[in-house]
């Protein structure tokens, strides 16, 4: 069993929304709700809110589960959430809209999580022009596939586009329909495993493109605005979950299953294929760069995708899709973190 997330405009979706019932207040401070998926990068904050970490710097923090992440911006936007974590995409989508939610903070990349799987006769991407391709558009797979292509001089249109859910894709490249596909784990291992490994083989994956799939937290500006201590305490409290993980890591991993429905072995693999950026490495994504993986570089990739398929009119800026000074004020000021 596998924990997943993405779900922008559909992707990824596993049903409806699965909402906690909670007191909206708690004894010793509002309780505020931040929207997740059952998703491994999300681990720092599965620990703090186990742990309590939240509430050592003010909101007392209930995680609210859904199954269906195209359905969290809009729950956002709308007022039933304090706070969200999202896939960058959506973000964009949102901005598009006119909607004002900001990313105030990375929380993990794909690093081999999502990948193109060829056939043995494919040797580089390059190699991909005339090629039958499966893959799922408008989906962290159709991002990868489209970076990785536009590096070797090539564009989708070099390639024949077979539509298919990251999950079939493995019966596409295991009946021979086609010999390569985009997808994720553990769909990756499966066609790696195939004839004892000599079948298929990775030909690019996300961990060659750190932050072209990135999962964020969000808040609304206005909940900035009226509420700046809200996202200081988000940051810090994830934080202090991700120091957890890693000065004790078998906690950490029996607390991360218990909340994915998952073994504490495969929170352990799981976790090979997501990078939790530390605090000396938060304010990446919000340097004005072309390099992955400030948002700069991949709002191109993932805004040039959106319109082409006509889910947006116009790449918004990207500086408007996030505020960076409260990662920058913890940066100058870390104050009581583990």
């Amino acid at each position: 069993m596998t924990a997943s997330r993405h779900g922008c405009t559909g992707i990824r979706a596993l049903g409806v929304l699965a909402m906690l019932a909670a007191p909206r207040f708690g004894h010793a401070a509002p309780q505020i709700t931040v929207g997740v998926v059952n998703w491994i990068g999300y681990g720092p904050l599965y620990v703090a809110a186990a742990n309590g970490y939240y509430r050592k710097y003010g909101p007392d923090v209930k995680l609210v589960t859904f199954t269906d992440n195209s359905l969290m911006s809009g729950a956002l936007e709308g007022g039933e959430l304090d706070s969200s974590t999202l896939t960058y995409d959506q973000v964009i989508i949102a901005a598009a809209k006119g909607w004002h939610l900001k990313v105030v903070m990375p929380v993990d990349y794909s690093v081999g999580g999502d990948a193109i799987v060829a056939g043995t006769a494919v040797r580089a991407v390059k190699d991909l022009k005339g090629h039958k391709v499966a893959f799922q558009p408008l989906s962290p797979s159709n991002f990868l596939l489209s970076y990785a292509l536009s590096l070797s001089g090539l564009s989708e249109s070099d390639v024949k586009a077979i539509n298919s859910t990251p999950e079939g894709v493995v019966q596409i490249l295991a009946t021979g329909s086609a010999d390569v596909g985009v997808t994720y784990q553990p769909n990756v291992s499966t066609l790696l495993k195939l004839a004892d490994g000599k079948r298929f083989h990775v030909l690019y994956s996300s961990r060659d493109a750190k932050g072209l799939i990135t999962d964020v937290l969000v808040l609304k500006q206005s909940t900035l605005t009226g509420k700046p201590k809200l996202a200081d305490g988000l940051i810090r409290g994830t934080l202090d979950g991700l120091a957890f993980m890693q000065h004790e890591p078998a906690k950490a991993a029996a607390i991360i299953a218990k909340a994915l429905d998952v073994t504490p072995a495969d929170v352990a693999q799981q976790l090979s294929n997501i990078e939790n950026p530390a605090l000396p490495h938060l304010g990446d994504v919000f340097r004005k760069a072309d390099a992955l993986p400030s948002f700069q570089a991949s709002g191109q990739v993932i805004g040039a995708i959106l319109k082409k398929e006509h889910q947006i009119t116009a790449l918004p800026p990207i500086e408007t899709t996030f505020d960076a000074s409260f990662v920058a004020a913890i940066q100058a000021h870390p104050g009581d973190l583990q």
